[in-house]
């Protein structure tokens, strides 16, 4: 073992490595003869290409025989191995670790932590500079609507967090220690650092236990947020396929599709893939360890909706003769003493009763029958409550004439007012008419004329998801609403949309939070989600300082229910779709691109596919806007 530890670090083709052909973001790591997918795919670090297996008779054996290429890279384990000799270069080796971190960028709790501070420029192999974070997505034939929504969702903190720091598992595992900046909290940690840093991640289950989506995803926001790359952009090949694979060819190359139908399902199978639990937890049940994920802490709010139905229907005999009671006529009863109930009973016939009464008992059973036959109106109410990771909004149509100059007039309109859906006041239409068939003599409920809901917010998550309701199908072909919809980039109140149970919180006074003792201080921090504040304070003067600090500083912001906005997603069609005679589908011939913020210099960037650019936020706010993210004031 010795010898040949000593001959790793001593190998001799190390300077036969070609940095320029390398390329991990292949879409498939096969092999290139072949063709077999499988867990021993090693890297040719001479000319790039995968061959599979090391030993005799195996491509990569063979390969490193007859073109005398002869450093590789286990693609899944990270190691390095000199073939034919058959001996793995030793992880100490410094000229590998650009190379082991291009394959598997990993991240630290203090570089995660120190991300949006960075205004450092990294640079590639050509020299071209790149800010990470703010890099750009290859589109593999309409795939823009998927480089949005990852572009968006890799600036939500505690999303983007969780899956950077999701690898280290896996990696602790697979490498034993990590060398180098990416496994300092690992060497330098203690056993308790160690439980601090997985109660701070969240984790409900093991890297190793994710699904291929949620893999795949973690590690094209890994290659995204990395300084060490080889080239300036990233091919999202592995997470397309993976998509692919798990939409049954819903989303597939080619095909484009709505970014926020993609979102919805997208955020859906990253619940499940890291754990989450498909069944939704009783209300009144606490919820079990393992049902949670990253997704719904950061995303889910919960709605009361109200649905009032108005049905169509007979009145019925039952409804017409309690009508009668309650009317006042006399007749409850009859000479002979018998109920209402029991007029088809009574013996009419001639000498049974005299001619007035028999009259008085016809004209009845004809005033019921004639009830019964009436249409009646009724309005049945339900409310329930519901979870939602996003906010579907109805946006005015555009006019149907032309202004005095022939043209269209977009109309603009503001956020607030399309958010009246959910001031828990205003009933909007559900259901304008439907048709049931019903059958008056088998008890139906009758047929649906109409159907209202109104909305009431009881709880806003910390990073809230709207979507623009823009598209629509008529039957023959899908029609885009381009009314713009203006909204502020910060402080935006959502106060008086908001009805929580028991009443809006308030801010603890100072001397309310020098009189808890230390676990009621505790319990502050965790019921706003600062667990890293309440762990980290040893003492108590400690914790209560962190206390007071948070009270005045972020506590007020987060319980005002103000956001600023994270990302924006808009969607453009070309000047002439949609004109008279070149009726074209606007979703297909239309495209995505997103906004995002640099925290540290709050530059705002627009990133479409490979282009990276400045922007200003006056432009975000008056854009077609598609999908909103906003962050809570405070949760940061």
């Amino acid at each position: 073992d010795a010898a040949s530890s000593d001959a790793a670090v001593t190998c001799p083709y190390l300077d036969t490595i070609n940095r320029t052909v390398l390329d991990f973001d292949s879409p498939d790591h096969a092999c290139s003869v072949t063709l077999e997918s499988s867990p021993h795919i090693y890297a040719c670090l001479v000319c790039g290409k995968f061959y599979r297996g090391k030993g005799k008779q195996t491509p990569a054996y063979t390969h490193s025989v007859e073109e005398g290429h002869f450093v590789y890279v286990h693609l899944t384990k990270g190691t390095f191995w000199c073939l034919p000799d058959d001996y793995e270069i030793s992880k100490e080796e410094p000229s590998l670790q650009d190379i082991r971190l291009a394959l598997h960028p990993t991240f630290s709790r203090v570089e995660v932590d120190a991300l949006d501070d960075n205004q450092e420029l990294a640079r590639d192999l050509f020299g071209r500079r790149y800010l990470p974070g703010f890099i750009g997505l290859n589109n593999l034939n309409r795939t823009d609507y998927l480089n949005a929504v990852v572009q968006a969702l890799g600036h939500v903190r505690p999303l983007r967090d969780f899956f950077l720091m999701a690898a280290n598992n896996m990696n602790m595992e697979t490498h034993g220690n990590n060398n180098g900046n990416s496994g300092s909290h690992v060497t330098n940690g203690t056993t308790s650092n160690k439980r601090k840093l997985q109660q701070q991640q969240q984790q409900p289950s093991s890297h190793s236990n994710f699904s291929p989506l949620a893999k795949s995803f973690s590690l094209l926001l890994r290659n995204m947020w990395s300084s060490h790359r080889f080239k300036s952009n990233v091919d999202p090949h592995m997470l397309v396929q993976a998509v692919s694979v798990a939409s049954n060819k819903r989303y597939h190359v080619g095909q484009q599709a709505e970014a926020g139908e993609f979102l919805a399902w997208l955020l859906h199978q990253l619940h499940v893939g890291v754990g989450g639990s498909v069944t939704r937890p009783s209300k009144k049940k606490k919820k079990k360890k393992g049902n949670g994920s990253v997704i719904h802490d950061t995303f889910m709010g919960r709605v009361e909706m109200t649905t009032v139905v108005r049905r169509r229907r007979r009145r019925g005999e039952g409804a017409a003769l309690e009508m009668l009671n309650q009317g006042g006529m006399d007749t409850t009863t009859t000479s002979s003493g018998a109920s209402i109930q029991d007029i088809d009973d009574e013996d009419d016939r001639d000498g049974s009763d005299d001619e007035l009464t028999i009259q008085r008992k016809r004209k009845k059973r004809e005033t019921v029958k004639s009830l019964a036959s009436e249409t009646i109106f009724v309005e049945e109410e339900t409310v329930t409550e519901t979870d939602f990771l996003q906010l579907t909004l109805d946006i005015p149509e555009k006019p149907l004439f032309k202004d005095e100059d022939g043209g269209l007039v977009i109309p603009q309109e503001p956020l607030v007012n399309v958010l009246r859906k959910f001031d828990g006041v205003s009933f909007g239409d559900a259901l304008q008419r439907q048709q049931q068939t019903t059958t008056e003599t088998n008890g139906s409920d009758g047929t649906i004329v109409s159907k209202k809901r109104r909305y009431r917010l009881k709880k806003l998550p910390n990073y809230l998801i709207l979507h623009l309701s823009r598209f629509k199908r008529n039957g023959f072909f899908v029609e885009k609403n381009p009314t713009i919809v203006m909204f502020p980039v910060k402080n935006f109140d959502l106060s008086s949309y908001v009805f929580p149970e028991g009443g809006r919180e308030k801010v603890p006074s100072e001397e309310e939070v020098k009189g808890m003792s230390t676990k009621e201080l505790k319990h502050l921090l965790i019921k706003y989600g600062r667990t890293d504040l309440a762990n980290n304070a040893i003492e108590k003067n400690e914790l209560l300082q962190h206390c007071l600090d948070f009270i005045s500083t972020s506590l007020p912001d987060l319980l005002a229910d103000k956001y600023n906005l994270v990302a924006n997603i808009t969607h453009d069609i070309p000047v002439e779709v949609g004109r008279e005679g070149k009726q074209r589908n606007p979703l297909e011939e239309g495209s995505y691109r997103c906004h995002v913020q640099h925290e540290a210099t709050g530059q705002w960037y627009e990133i479409q596919d490979l282009n990276v650019r400045e922007t200003m936020p006056q432009l975000i706010g008056v854009s077609e806007s598609y999908l909103l993210i906003f962050e809570r004031k405070g949760c940061a």
